[in-house]
Parts: structure tokens; sequence; C-alpha cells
């Protein structure tokens, strides 16, 4: 299979094909719209991974240009985030299908692989030919149950040839369908020298040596089956394969990603200077603007999902330059330092939440799947309970659907799985075609977390999962606690940590400003009576600061009354909880306030 991807931004480029490359794809890389019309008027692609935001001739051009000249390949649109209009168009335009900047390199592998599929609904997910069996999803081939070691160019052979099982290959037509544009074309005796290789593992695996047979004058095909029958084999649960070979693939470019990208952040500080002293030219404002876009595109990518947000606000404020004050050149520095602050971290590993499915009821189980293609969601299938719980611990999955109708014992996976000390919980919605409201009782106690009809559409099953994955994921932020008593420090650090929450605290309220810009929370957490300065104060003193003046603001108060609450209220307040409130109550205000900012 062949892709072109048009990206201006270098890095992500490099990365992007390196990954596509480990699954056996081959790529072509094209840095403006101009660039890759070009390309495609001399290659022949398969599918297209187009930039909507390019140098000389938009994505967006490109692709209506591309379905007005009559060409039918597939294209994937490559968007910024919150570009609904952008989308809307591109569609119209002609595309097949969009992701959304920063992207998760296995959402792209997924959703490529779903397109492909699309393209070629003739073709089985598993490539077969005789006793031959070659896995896409996987890069598994075998041969008899034999594995085959086969290396990246063998492999595109074979499933070039398997793909079109009819057809001859010219060693041109070879060349064409495998090399990349930007390689010079191999010789003659290399394309003899991999059709050798690969006849003689075939050979070692027990098919014939002409398994693949030579046309003379012609090429080469695949020979036709004689007595040889295809194998019918089901297919066995799938692992962690591709997923292993994606984080290799983006290992291998994150070092070089993060030592280039620091010319990008020197662009934008030098960008802030000069906004600061009033020097900030049309030119050096663009450059920035471009830099920041680049970054908000491609931190989520390499692990630095909040390195994408804070460069996409610095992208919206040289953006929408016009007019310049003290407080907006000290919101920039601001954000650049967290920014810096965010590259020091290790990157977050990239992986797309995991649902398990585990039932026997093929319709229901093959309509999730087809659903599911153009949601950022893995699908792994277990197709009985025994099953489920021999990969539960190796997948651990973030959220599992189960089929209550499978077995008697339903219940008792579903107890296990809520109670399952000390490894955290795994959610579990049921679905059933069973509706009654004992069944549903039982369901609750054993610890379901939401009880679904088999009769519901896909759509509507899934958007109850995404529902528990959005309460279950841990929550990053950053809390800022002041007060004098040490025991309600403790208190608090103890309820809020578990959750992944950072914390700060402070006793003393005189080091107060200090520590608020040096830790820069996303929650400040206030004591009413305090020595030296009071929370009131303190609240006060945020409230007239241009950066801080929306910062939210929680109070501990000894006493809920009126004149209390009016009064932390009437300064600028968010919320207000008890001293004495359960852990359980002061956790719902605190996740309530960040869930709100």
């Amino acid at each position: 299979m062949r892709i072109l991807l048009i990206e201006d931004d270098y890095l992500l480029a490099q990365a992007v094909a390196t990954a596509l490359t480990k699954q056996n794809y081959v790529v072509d890389i094209a840095a403006d719209g101009e660039a890759g019309w070009e390309l495609i008027s001399v290659c022949n692609y398969d599918l297209i991974l187009l930039d909507v935001i390019l140098p000389k001739l938009d994505g967006i051009s490109l692709c209506r240009q591309l379905r007005q000249s009559g060409h039918q390949m597939l294209i994937l649109l490559l968007t910024a985030k919150d570009t609904k209009t952008d989308k809307i168009i591109g569609l119209d335009a002609g595309a097949d299908d969009y992701v959304v900047k920063p992207f998760d390199f296995q959402e792209l592998s997924a959703r490529i692989r779903a397109l492909l599929r699309r393209g070629n609904t003739s073709l089985p997910p598993i490539l077969e030919w005789g006793s031959l069996r070659l896995d896409p999803s996987t890069c598994e081939v075998t041969y008899a149950d034999i594995v085959l070691n086969l290396t990246a160019k063998e492999f595109s052979l074979l499933d070039l040839f398997l793909r079109n099982n009819q057809r001859i290959f010219s060693r041109s037509a070879i060349v064409d369908q495998l090399w990349s544009a930007e390689k010079d074309p191999p010789e003659e005796n290399t394309i003899k020298s991999h059709i050798k290789s690969l006849r003689q593992k075939l050979k070692a695996a027990g098919a014939n040596y002409d398994f693949i047979e030579t046309v003379y004058g012609m090429g080469y095909r695949l020979k036709a089956l004689s007595n040889e029958q295809k194998c019918q084999k089901n297919q066995q649960e799938t692992d962690l394969k591709q997923q292993k070979t994606l984080l290799t693939a983006i290992a291998q470019q994150l070092e070089n990603f993060k030592v280039k990208v620091g010319s990008r952040i020197t662009v934008l500080n030098l960008a802030a200077d000069a906004l600061r002293k009033g020097l900030l030219d049309v030119e050096l404002r663009q450059k920035a603007e471009q830099e920041a876009h680049k970054l908000a595109g491609s931190l989520g990518s390499f692990g630095f999902p909040k390195g994408s947000l804070l460069a996409n606000e610095i992208e919206d404020i040289f953006q929408n330059l016009k007019s310049t004050s003290q407080a907006k050149c000290f919101y920039l520095d601001k954000l650049l330092i967290k920014l810096q602050r965010e590259l020091e971290k290790t990157p977050v590993e990239q992986r797309q939440n995991l649902l398990l499915v585990i039932s026997n009821d093929r319709q229901v189980v093959e309509e999730l799947i087809k659903e599911v293609e153009n949601q950022e969601l893995q699908v792994k299938i277990a197709t009985n309970l025994t099953t489920a719980r021999n990969i539960i611990p190796s997948l651990n999955p973030d959220v599992v659907l189960l089929d209550l109708d499978i077995h008697k014992d339903s219940l008792k996976l579903l107890t296990e799985l809520s109670q399952r000390l000390p490894l955290p919980e795994i959610p579990v919605l049921v679905f059933t075609e069973r509706n009654n409201f004992s069944y549903r009782v039982e369901v609750a106690r054993a610890g379901g977390r939401g009880f679904l009809q088999k009769s519901m559409p896909p759509s509507q099953i899934l958007e109850s999962v995404s529902q528990i994955l959005e309460q279950t994921c841990i929550i990053e932020a950053r809390v800022m606690v002041v007060d004098d008593d040490s025991q309600t420090l403790t208190f608090i650090q103890q309820s809020l940590e578990p959750l992944g929450l950072t914390l700060k605290t402070l006793e003393d309220s005189r080091y107060f400003w200090d520590n608020l810009t040096e830790f820069s929370p996303d929650l400040l957490i206030l004591d009413v009576e305090m020595p030296h300065i009071n929370g009131i104060e303190l609240c006060q003193v945020v409230r007239n600061d241009p950066y801080y003046k929306f910062l939210p603001v929680l109070f501990l108060v000894e006493n809920v009354n009126t004149d209390i609450v009016e009064q932390i209220f009437a300064i600028g307040a968010d919320d207000c909880i008890s001293k004495t409130a359960k852990n359980s109550q002061l956790i719902t205000h605190v996740l309530n306030r960040i869930k709100r900012t």
C-alpha cells in the first residue's frame, strides 16, 4: 500500500512516515500542496494524508482539485483542533475522513486501516492463499501454521501479490508500488533477490518453490491453487503487537523531536520578548504563530498533551494580537514557562482507551466493531468468560462491556472486576436482552456501572462507554492549599493526591505570592481565618491580578453561615465547603471546580 503524506511540519511528518513504514506501508512526503500535486501526477497512491493548513496550496483546495480532476484515491484530512468548519468543508470537498491534531499515532493507524478496508471492501481483513495466511494488522505471515520471518520488503511483496492474486506484476510495476519516490529505483537484480529469498522461506515452511511463479517476459504472480484449499481458521484473540510496533517507532523519533523542538521554543521566546519591548514586527509575529501552530499539532502526538494545549493558547495570542497590554505580555510569559516545564517532563505513553467486549453474539459484536472504526477507541473481543479472565490481567482494559446472556455466571465476573483489590476497579457496563427490575438490582449490587439493552443502536452503547471513560479518567491538575492547620492540610492531601492531582500546601500565608507564581495552580483552596494574612485578603490579591484574576478559588470555612458565605462570594470566591465535610464531599467540590475551568 502506498501513502502520500502532505505535511509542512518536518518533525511530525518524519515521525508519521517512520511509524507507517514500520507497518509495511510505502510513504512519500510532500511539504506543501504544490509539491503534493506534483507527486500525485506521477505516482499512484492508495491513500493521501493531507494537512489542512499548508504553504502554497492549502489542503482543502488540493482535495477539491484532486476530486475535480477525477482522482479517486482515499483522502484522510489532518485538521487543527476545534475547526469544525474545516472538517465540513473538507468532507464536502471530497475527503473520506479526518483526524484531529494532535492525534494519537495508534488512532491514525486505525483510521488508515479502516479507510483502506472501506476502499477495498472485497478484500478480507486476513489475506489467505491456500495454506498461506497474512494478517495485515499484526504483520504476521504463516504457512501451514509455521511462522515466516520476513523482511519488510518481502512482507510488502507478499501483501501486494495476495491483494492482487490474479495480476502479473512486472519489475517496474513492483518498483512503483513498493519503493518511495525519494529513493533511487532498485536494480533488476534487487527485485530478483527479494523474490528468491521469499520463495526459499516459503519452501522451508512446506510450499512449492514456485509458489510465486515467473511468467517469462511479463513478471511474477501467485501460482494458481490446485487441490490446496484455503485455510478456515477462526481469528484468535488479537494481542498488542501492533501497539508495541508503533510505540517502538515513535520512541525512535522522540529524541530527535526533543532536540529540534528547542528551536521553535526559541522563536516563541524571541517574539514574546519583542512584544514586551514593543518591537514585534509582522514577520516575527507570523513566524511565532506558525511555530506555535506546529507545536499545537504535534506535541500531543509525541506524548505532551498539555503542551499542545499551551501551544494552542500561544498561537491564539499571536493570531489575535490587535493590541498590546502588560497583562497580555505577562500571560504569554507564563504560558511559555509552563510549556517549557511540560517539555522537561517524561512524555506520557500514547495509548488509546481499550474496550473489552465479552460476548458470543456475533451480530452485536460486528455492529459494535463497525461503529467504533471512527472513534478513538481500541476494541478487543472475548467470546467466553474463561478467555476473558485469562486476558484481562495482560490487557488491563479501561472499560468492559459484558454480555450477561453469555453464561449463567456472568454476574460473578462482574463482581470480580468491581472488587479486585488491591488492583483498581475496572468499570463494567452490562448489556442483555432481559429487562426486569430484579435483574437490574442484581447488576447494581454486583457493581455494574450501566445496564444496556442489546436492542440499542451501537452508537448509543458506545456513547455510554465514552461517558464511563470520561468519568474514570485521572484528572491532571495542580491544586494549591493555604491553611495554618497542618491536620487540615494532611486531610486534603490524603483525599486529593490519589486522584492524580498535584498538590502544593502552605501553612504561612506570608509566603503566598512566591509560591503561587512558582507553582501556578489550576485551583486555589483557602482557609478563611489565618494569622498574618487571612484567606479573604489573599482572594482579593488574586482577583486584583490581571493573570490570576480568573483562577478558581474554593474556601474552607468553620461554619457555613449566611454572613460568611455572602462575604466570600462578594470578594470573588467560586465555592465554599465546611472543614467538617466528608472526604467524598471535598472530592466532589474540587473535581467540579476543576472541570469547569
